[in-house]
């Protein structure tokens, strides 16, 4: 049973999480046989103060710091 987690900086809308759990499923489900009722999805949305990269924020990082 995949259970496939993805985190994401918050701010996509709900027809764009629908769709990617949808296509992401979709690939597992092919790639490794699975059934849709076994097949689970879950995104953890952060903002982008909790999320780093080289040491700033993203908050930091768009305002160019």
């Amino acid at each position: 049973m995949p259970f496939i987690q993805i985190s994401l900086i918050e701010g996509r809308t709900a027809e764009e999480k629908a769709a990617l759990i949808k296509e992401v499923s979709e690939a597992a489900m092919r790639t490794v046989n699975a059934t849709p009722d076994n097949t689970r999805v879950v995104i953890y949305e952060v903002t982008a103060d909790e999320w780093g990269v080289g040491g700033q924020t993203v908050t930091q990082m768009r305002a160019g710091n």
